[in-house]
């Protein structure tokens, strides 16, 4: 399904804006978080519009319902990503604590792993957190996934490519 066209996007504005607020309010509990997810909802349909995806909707409410959908996980996925940080931080010594804009740059270097992680496939994803955070050697990684280790090093090429994408 493809966005509306310029003329129609201002229609399906008019037409389910507050629809869409009402039923992202209730799926966040939140009226402030439900009108910026709707706005940036519209945001996404001109974004698409701009780059040529302009054919009409049939259904404009299921499709603000998809668009809203992952802007509302996403925000879920960040808002847990910063909780935990947030108590991981609440448990350091007091010395440890760090300056608020050293606080932003780490939230924001996690979000934006998160966002490259999330991008990777399943298996090179799988195979990079069992490296990077478990430390298996490739050998187990490929016992343990059940892949050869030429498929491994292959996954983490992979893997350590988007990462050099992202520091770049």
């Amino acid at each position: 399904m493809s966005p509306p066209s310029n003329q129609s996007i201002e229609t399906v504005y008019r037409d389910h804006h507050r629809w869409l607020q009402a039923w992202l309010r209730g799926r966040l509990g939140c009226s402030s978080q439900a009108a910026d997810i709707a706005q940036d909802t519209f945001v996404r349909l001109l974004t698409r519009q701009r780059d040529g995806h302009d054919r009409d909707v049939r259904e404009p409410r299921a499709y603000l319902r998809v668009i809203a959908g992952g802007l509302v996980t996403d925000y879920f996925r960040r808002r847990s990503l910063e909780n935990a940080y947030l108590e991981t931080l609440a448990a350091l010594p007091e010395p440890s604590v760090i300056s608020p804009e050293e606080r932003e740059i780490l939230l924001e270097t996690l979000h934006r792993i998160d966002a490259m992680l999330d991008r990777m496939p399943a298996g090179v994803r799988q195979a990079f957190i069992l490296s990077q955070l478990e430390g298996l050697g490739y050998r187990r990684i490929a016992e343990r996934m059940g892949l050869s280790e030429r498929t491994i090093k292959r996954y983490m090429r992979q893997a350590f490519g988007q990462c050099l994408a992202l520091m770049l």
